[in-house]
């Protein structure tokens, strides 16, 4: 699948933390967790795609949503997790989001 075609990201909060996941074939899914660090910044702490689904541009759209949903909140990212950090790398015009 090329990251043109686009899956559904569902985004759940709670109190503490938050997630992206995106519902795979076979009751699998894909997921991108943050945990909130006082008001003004999600540390992006796991991201995570079956490795039927990997290469598929997943894991890249749930960054971009992540990405996307902080820019609204106006919320920064600390980037723990690897993948979210490399993604970063890939995509400098984002870097402004980066705490």
């Amino acid at each position: 699948m090329s990251e043109a075609e686009q899956h559904q990201v569902r985004h759940e909060q709670q109190e503490t933390r938050g997630r992206f996941v995106i519902d795979l074939d076979g009751g699998a899914e894909a997921e991108l967790t943050y945990s909130r660090a006082g008001t003004g910044k999600w540390i992006a702490d796991h991201t995570g795609v079956p490795d039927a689904y990997s290469g598929r541009g997943i894991a890249s759209q749930l960054a971009r949503a992540l990405v996307r949903e902080a820019r609204a909140a106006g919320v920064k990212i600390v980037p723990l997790c690897p993948y979210v950090a490399a993604w970063f790398r890939k995509h400098p015009d984002e870097a402004d989001l980066i705490a």
